[in-house]
């Protein structure tokens, strides 16, 4: 039971830091403060007191109701809650207890409100992005491991070409397409190049368009979307993003050593 107390208290901080993801997600897009007010109900406008503002739990006690007006409460909030907490707990799983532990949960948290941010209003704000490469090249020349080469930090110079290598090839397809790259996906992927490498830049967009196409291809299948249907791609990015912080070695030595 003790081997699991270490997650259970990461779980309980990633859901605390969940509910703060919240807050960003709906005010970050809006130019509100995350910082003040107190949250409240978007609906009544009453300040939500801390008793109601306890992940998971408050929204089950609660009916998924504002105590005030009875509104409905999304689903979303929890939802946010519960995938940080995992994914909190998956990271410290999988890499251990360690600094560059930290900036990877960070990074997994700045993906989750970029995907929600994404879906709601089809933007990638650069109050994340920019932030996330500065962090990106200091904690990739300084703490960050490569993720491709067992005991090697990633350095500077690697992080420079993971930034420029993200960046770089967005920018292009921004350019030969016309715009139909934004430029939120250009700076995600120069902060995503920046912490983790070209190699990890490229399995990543090859995962989200993947995912991105098969999820194209449902809608126009099931929903009977056209092909000019705008989709966010943030998100299919992010995705692919997380499978490759989690797996990319193992499917790169599967693809070229199998």
């Amino acid at each position: 039971m003790s081997d699991f107390i270490p997650y259970i208290i990461i779980f309980v901080i990633g859901a605390v830091i969940g509910s703060f993801l919240n807050v960003c997600i709906y005010r970050v897009p809006r130019n509100l403060s995350i910082i003040s007010p107190a949250s409240r109900c978007p609906s009544c406008n009453m300040p939500i007191k801390p008793y109601d503002n306890i992940p998971f739990l408050s929204y089950i006690l609660l009916g998924g109701k504002c105590r005030g007006c009875k509104a409905g409460i999304s689903f979303r909030y929890p939802l946010v809650e519960l995938l940080n907490a995992a994914l909190f707990v998956f990271v410290v799983w999988r890499f251990g207890f360690a600094w560059y532990t930290v900036i990877y949960g960070i990074l997994c948290s700045a993906l989750v409100v970029i995907t929600f941010i994404d879906l709601d209003f089809q933007i990638i704000p650069d109050a994340i992005t920019l932030p996330g490469i500065l962090i990106g090249i200091v904690a990739g020349s300084l703490l960050m491991p490569d993720p491709f080469i067992r005991n090697s930090l990633l350095g500077f110079k690697a992080s420079v070409i993971g930034l420029l290598a993200g960046g770089g090839l967005f920018y292009a397809i921004a350019v030969l397409s016309r715009g139909g790259m934004g430029g939120g996906d250009i700076k995600m992927m120069a902060m995503v190049g920046a912490l983790m490498g070209w190699k990890s830049v490229l399995l990543t967009i090859f995962l989200g368009s993947l995912t991105g196409a098969v999820f194209g291809i449902f809608l126009m299948i099931s929903k009977g979307k056209g092909r000019k249907t705008k989709i966010p791609f943030g998100p299919f990015l992010a995705l692919g993003t997380v499978i490759t912080l989690f797996y990319g070695q193992e499917i790169f030595s599967w693809y070229f050593y199998r």
